[in-house]
């Protein structure tokens, strides 16, 4: 057991107080039994008192007398430890037993008749009994009947006691503490199952806690599960956001590459791909920092944002002659990043131009709905996307070709980001030009 945990410091306190309570129904008992001892001693000393008055007689001179032998042997005996003495009113010895030879007891003042008073020295427990005598010529004379014992023999049986207390009690706390500590080992069980729990999560064999534990402790479980979660969720998006930066920079990187390799390089267009390429890095950057939460503050014009990406896409793929027709209106504010939006559209847009043959289409429609107010369309006349390859080619890492160069993540980020816009990413055959067609709905 470790003197730092949990267990530890609730053993210590359990065994303190255990201690503590026996100390005090210790001193309880004792004093209890001390109290009986004395009280069954009163009573003793006072039937040892009624004996001597019943043996006691005066004679002719008025002078008490005691026969030479009393019924209680101890009082034949010297220091025997039982003692007796008869005392006049005036503390004058009138007689005493052959035990009390050479031992004197304190006297009480003013003893009323007929009353006993008892008394507790170092030595000795004496009771006392004050008794007025009438002879048969109703002559009265007062005396005092004392009867003491030996304390030490009293004393005797308070220690014995004690000491069989003490073994008892010590017995007691002892298995007091043997049954708190199984009782604390099986009530901090759930404790260190959540212990045991963490550190299989920490070496991947868990995803998360997932036990039965007790009520109180739920609380406590959600919010573990909640931050593994959490933190697994941000390490997950920082990867995801690291692949997406990637993906992002290629086409910035492709527009300039045709760039160098034309025999005069545009200043314009460099200048252009280096800008949206800091845009793409800040943005990127920005979504990686977000805690999961999409906040749009305004509104983007979704027809300058494809204009932009027509135009790039037209220099990129300038050798495959692609005819870019697109029936947009003036202006369409969404209410999106221009950042989301280069995303969405750049990757549809790219993908369109790079399966199609020569043609590709771009339209806008707006809806009367209420979940979505516009939809934009993409369609080409390229080979098209079977049925059953849509939903594998919108997970990350997977490609409808996988002879084709690619890392097979654009068309999960475009999913992913409709997903937090509230949109939705549809797939479909385009009637007009037979390739692949994608209607994007936003709200």
């Amino acid at each position: 057991m470790k003197f730092n945990s949990l267990r530890f410091r609730l053993v210590i306190t359990a065994g303190l107080v255990l201690v503590i309570f026996f100390v005090i129904v210790g001193f309880v008992l004792e004093q209890a039994f001390e109290r009986s001892v004395e009280q069954a001693l009163k009573e003793k000393l006072r039937i040892q008192i009624y004996a001597l008055l019943s043996v006691a007689e005066m004679d002719k001179a008025l002078r008490l007398t005691m026969p030479e032998l009393l019924r209680e042997p101890r009082f034949n005996h010297p220091a025997s430890g039982l003692y007796a003495m008869i005392h006049l009113s005036d503390e004058s010895l009138v007689w005493r037993s052959p035990s009390a030879v050479g031992i004197d007891f304190p006297m009480p003042e003013n003893l009323p008749q007929g009353k006993f008073v008892f008394q507790k020295t170092p030595k000795f427990y004496v009771l006392h009994y004050a008794v007025l005598w009438e002879s048969q010529d109703k002559f009265q004379r007062a005396y005092i009947f004392t009867v003491a014992e030996d304390a030490p023999i009293v004393d005797q049986q308070v220690v014995h006691f004690r000491m069989i207390l003490m073994r008892w009690l010590s017995a007691a706390v002892f298995l007091l503490l043997l049954i708190q500590i199984v009782l604390l080992r099986w009530g901090l069980k759930p404790l260190n199952r959540i212990g045991h729990d963490l550190k299989l999560i920490e070496k991947g064999v868990k995803p998360r806690l997932d036990g039965s534990y007790p009520s109180e402790l739920e609380g406590l479980v959600n919010s573990l599960n909640g931050l593994i979660q959490s933190e697994r969720a941000h390490m997950e998006r920082y990867r995801n956001t690291l692949a997406d930066l990637a993906h992002s920079l290629k086409t910035p990187l492709a527009i300039l590459q045709g760039s160098v390799n034309k025999d005069a390089m545009e200043p314009k267009i460099i200048q252009m791909q280096i800008s949206r390429m800091n845009d793409i890095v800040e943005y990127q950057l920005q979504k990686a920092a977000a805690k999961g939460q999409k906040k749009i503050t305004g509104r983007t014009d979704l027809v300058k944002v494809t204009q932009k990406i027509i135009g790039s896409l037209e220099k990129v793929y300038h050798d495959k002659v692609i005819d870019f027709s697109s029936n947009l209106p003036e202006t369409c504010p969404v209410y999106c990043e221009e950042g989301d939006l280069y995303e969405i559209i750049g990757n549809l847009l790219d993908n369109a131009a790079k399966w199609c043959r020569h043609q590709v289409n771009v339209s806008l429609k707006t809806l009367n709905d209420s979940d979505y107010s516009i939809v934009l369309i993409i369609e080409d006349d390229g080979p098209g996307i079977a049925a059953n390859k849509i939903q594998h080619i919108l997970q990350r890492g997977m490609r409808a070709d996988e002879n084709t160069a690619g890392h097979g993540i654009g068309m999960a980020v475009v999913n992913e980001l409709l997903g937090l816009l509230n949109g939705k990413l549809v797939a479909a055959k385009s009637e007009d030009l037979g390739g692949m067609q994608w209607q994007v709905f936003l709200p």
